[in-house]
């Protein structure tokens, strides 16, 4: 009889943390989920196009790394004008050691951000035009400012999910 209430009640609590499992869970993914909506809608007043017409890569290279935007739409030519102007200005700020833009999208300083401004005379911004948009080549040959780089470029992916190879 008492290996029986035992079991009973073992079963009773192992449901119980499941139950509340479930609701930490999702408490988690719906946070996860309002903050990503939130830094999404900076991002769209800051950039100056709407994130879900377009698609962001962040890509690390030796010399540095990519950030590539793209209209999703080949034809949507107000998106490829708004990011070929956006990525203009983010190639001629982020030289100046400016880095406004993703301090307010992300709400916080990202990583690699302080020593790209204080390495920015050491850092080549390179911004080319695409058919659908365009892309930042960045690149360095000292060490300290590459690894900044790409902690900057592995926030961004993160942030934005996009899928790209940390």
């Amino acid at each position: 009889m008492k290996i029986r209430s035992w079991f009973w009640l073992l079963a009773g609590a192992l449901l119980v943390s499941a139950a509340v499992f479930s609701v930490v869970s999702d408490a988690l993914d719906d946070a996860k989920h309002k903050h990503h909506d939130r830094m999404t809608s900076r991002g769209d007043s800051a950039m100056g196009f709407d994130a879900a017409k377009t698609t962001h890569h962040f890509l690390e290279n030796p010399s540095g790394g990519t950030i590539q935007v793209t209209a999703n739409d080949p034809l949507d030519t107000a998106s490829r004008s708004a990011i070929q102007h956006h990525l203009r200005l983010i190639a001629r700020r982020f030289k100046e050691g400016v880095f406004e833009i993703p301090m307010f999208v992300h709400e916080q300083i990202p990583p690699g951000v302080p020593e790209m401004n204080r390495l920015k005379a050491e850092i080549s911004y390179q911004y080319v035009a695409t058919d659908r948009g365009g892309r930042l080549e960045i690149s360095t040959k000292n060490p300290e400012a590459l690894t900044a780089i790409h902690d900057f470029l592995r926030f961004q992916i993160q942030e934005h999910h996009t899928g790209d190879k940390l």
